[in-house]
């Protein structure tokens, strides 16, 4: 079976960059066509920066990253450097990057590549808040239907909030551009908190990165050792959620992963719920459902197929 086509939209972000890593170290299962970056953990500057750090770390500086928007839709941009650190990668030291920006906007590398590949075959892998995906829909409607899936990290249903009580963090950020998505008619398969949550790096676990002894293994450790940090003190937890490599992992071994068929809905009126995902777990309404919502994961394969990919690299 030929890898698969993907594009990775992204907002690096430590759990963004452990998913680029395992999407570059799998090129039998994924073949990336590029990656794009958007403002959200940080702001563009620093994503675009994080991305092609992220390339080179993985020996992969033929990897291609173009530059998105710097603001959502609708809203003023909100970051996280709270949970990620000023650059949005702090923990491990790495240094700048050689590779260049492509000269082409990301949203149009998204609507052009859309347009010259065949229907059906390219996926497209937000991990950040949704605005280049949002932006490139609105502009170019007619790839809508060229799009074989979407794999995207946002939201949360029983984990609700995690930058307001009923918001996570990328669908709060641009909830104008979720609605775009969800609204769009593209099959949909989300990972929500509800299964990040579980993907739980634990002591252990995080030994296994470092004991990997590569560049990669020590960076993928010092990144998670940062970004743990805020989690554990958050929710008490056993280690820090590595929230999108969920989306790589899902593309590679999708058993590990189980949920429901269900509509999601995004709120863009309520200040007081902006940006929640109303999944109909429960199919409590007639509504359609557009996603399938992903609400379990088998945490030791997933950490397995992480560490096996990562040393790799």
């Amino acid at each position: 079976m030929s890898a698969r086509k993907i594009i990775i939209d992204t907002d690096p972000g430590q759990d963004d960059a452990v998913a680029i890593l395992l999407a570059l170290a799998s090129p039998e299962e994924i073949d990336v066509l590029g990656i794009t970056a958007v403002a959200g953990n940080v702001p563009l500057a620093l994503t675009s920066k994080n991305a092609r750090i992220v390339c080179e770390l993985a020996g992969k500086p033929e990897t291609k990253v173009y530059e998105g928007c710097d603001r959502p839709m609708g809203r003023e941009l909100v970051t996280a450097e709270h949970v990620h650190g000023k650059t949005g990668l702090n923990g491990p030291v790495l240094p700048d990057p050689v590779i260049q920006i492509e000269d082409q906007h990301a949203v149009d590398f998204i609507i052009d590549t859309l347009r010259t590949h065949e229907t059906g075959t390219v996926t497209l892998c937000p991990l950040g808040p949704l605005t280049n995906i949002g932006t490139a829909f609105e502009k170019a409607p007619d790839i809508i239907e060229k799009v074989q899936e979407i794999v995207l990290m946002g939201g949360a249903y029983f984990e609700v909030g995690n930058i307001t009580p009923a918001a996570e963090f990328n669908i709060y950020v641009d909830p104008q551009a979720a609605d775009i998505v969800f609204k769009s008619g593209v099959p949909i398969v989300v990972m929500p908190l509800d299964v990040t949550h579980k993907a739980l790096v634990t002591t252990p676990r995080n030994d296994a990165f470092r004991n990997i002894g590569s560049k990669v293994g020590v960076a993928v450790a010092e990144m998670t050792d940062f970004f743990e940090r805020f989690d554990k003190e958050k929710y008490g937890s056993d280690g820090a959620p590595l929230h999108d490599p969920c989306v790589t992992a899902y593309l590679i071994q999708p058993e590990l992963f189980s949920g429901r068929h269900i509509n999601v809905e995004i709120e863009t009126q309520s200040e007081l719920t902006m940006g929640m995902t109303v999944a109909d777990w429960w199919h409590v309404t007639d509504r359609k459902p557009n996603a399938m919502f992903m609400g379990d994961l088998d945490a030791d394969g997933f950490f397995s197929l992480l560490a096996e990919r990562l040393s790799r690299l």
